[in-house]
């Protein structure tokens, strides 16, 4: 069994959100299509800006080179991280999926999100503004 998060018992009003949702997502670096689904997670975390899990399944995988850097979530665990290599792009630490999460964050197990500032995330057709990782600035309106 999964152990459960850590943060929660510290935190009990910190929320993470998973949706299921049937937005075709797609994920592009220059010309090269990384990504390419109907069965994204769109999770929305206490603090943070929304983002877009998808199946690993539905990555391009042959352009992703896993990485020794992980960092620590208190909410859904160690994340594993990748870099994209493509004939014309080389984007270190771009990609992040946790690969055995918390329980609360289940979900998430054999799911990457892309940072949208190295990457363009295009959803439903539209391309969404780009942001950095990190929590939401909430002193700016």
């Amino acid at each position: 069994m999964r152990p459960s998060a850590p943060g929660f018992a510290k935190h009990p009003d910190y929320q993470v959100e998973i949706i299921p949702t049937a937005d075709r997502v797609r994920i592009l670096a220059g010309d090269n299509v990384l990504a390419d689904t109907t069965r994204p997670l769109r999770v929305t975390e206490s603090r943070h800006h929304p983002v877009w899990y998808l199946p690993m399944e539905d990555v391009a995988d042959s352009l992703l080179t896993k990485t020794s850097h992980s960092t620590y979530c208190p909410f859904k665990g160690e994340a594993s991280y990748w870099s994209i290599h493509t004939a014309t792009t080389a984007l270190e630490n771009a990609v992040w999926g946790y690969e055995n999460p918390f329980v609360e964050c289940e979900p998430l197990m054999e799911h990457v999100a892309f940072y949208t500032d190295r990457v363009a995330l295009e959803v439903n057709g539209e391309i969404q503004s780009t942001q950095g990782p990190g929590w939401v600035d909430r002193t700016q309106s």
